[in-house]
């Protein structure tokens, strides 16, 4: 617990520094074009569908007619963009934890490393590929577990619990391998997960919840569909600063881990090799020397 506590408070203390907030506009740029490309292309399409979905079913008609008995028939035209917007919302979590492991978790490994584990070698028991792959691999988990978790979104409790259980699970599996995929070598990897697996987890859900922080941004309804072309990069911008935050408390949890790793493996006392004893009766008689010729 001390070592889960004493990270949190360095990886805060390290969101302000220059280096990272310069770090975190880089994904920051990529998801803007992203959001902006796909709301060109796609907002018109999936606004289309989503009002013909709603106009097809009889309890959205119900709740229109109730709305406009209240005074509030303006409601049914945010409907469909706020729907939208909450479909879109896991899609943009996801490319912004990819985009951060992919463009700032190795910078931030580095910084946290320079100024703290300059001392712990880097063993390189990682790949780049296989970061890719296995982020990728975990991302189709991630997505296939929202898929099938959405009609549980209904449940009030569940709709505070599965999403961010989803994005911990995702951030853990992506962040664990990336902090420690330089210094670490592949046993010395597992066996920091496998001693800190439930800290390093909650470490994911954690800021799995703090992702949720972008959604009361857009929660405005008439406002954000207003305001859309700022509100939309600051959301995505503090994504990108939850996820670099994410980066950097894993970052300081693991290298301390390994580093304690280490140092347990060096104070261990080396055994000392062991002599067979034999009884007086079980040594080998000599044959006798022979005299010289």
């Amino acid at each position: 617990m001390t070592l889960f506590i004493d990270s949190l408070w360095r990886a805060a203390a390290y969101c302000l520094h220059v280096r990272v907030i310069l770090y975190s506009l880089l994904p920051l740029a990529l998801m803007v074009a992203i959001a902006f490309g796909a709301g060109w292309f796609f907002w018109e399409p999936a606004m289309d569908a989503v009002s013909a979905l709603l106009g097809s079913w009889h309890l959205v008609h119900a709740a229109h007619d109730w709305l406009a008995s209240v005074g509030l028939a303006g409601l049914k035209s945010v409907l469909p963009p706020l729907l939208v917007l909450l479909l879109a919302t896991p899609v943009i979590v996801v490319l912004s934890l990819l985009a951060v492991a992919t463009m700032m978790t190795p910078a931030m490994v580095r910084l946290v490393a320079s100024r703290r584990f300059a001392t712990l070698e880097a063993r390189h028991g990682g790949s780049f590929l296989y970061c890719v792959v296995g982020g990728f691999g975990a991302t189709l988990v991630a997505l296939l577990a929202i898929v099938v978790s959405m009609p549980f979104w209904l449940i009030p409790p569940l709709v505070l619990l599965l999403p961010p259980l989803i994005w911990g699970w995702l951030t853990y599996r992506v962040m664990s391998y990336d902090v420690l995929a330089d210094h670490a070598t592949r046993d010395e990897r597992r066996e920091v997960i496998r001693r800190h697996r439930p800290f390093l987890f909650a470490i994911g859900v954690i800021t799995g919840y703090l992702g949720a922080a972008p959604s009361l941004v857009w929660a405005s309804g008439w406002v954000f569909v207003a305001a859309a072309p700022v509100l939309i990069p600051v959301a995505i911008w503090i994504y990108t600063l939850v996820f670099a935050f994410s980066a950097l408390w894993f970052a300081h949890y693991g290298l301390s881990a390994l580093q304690a790793l280490r140092l347990e493996q060096a104070a261990a006392p080396v055994p000392a090799p062991t002599t067979p004893v034999t009884e007086p009766g079980d040594q080998a008689t000599l044959p006798p020397l022979l005299p010289p010729l």
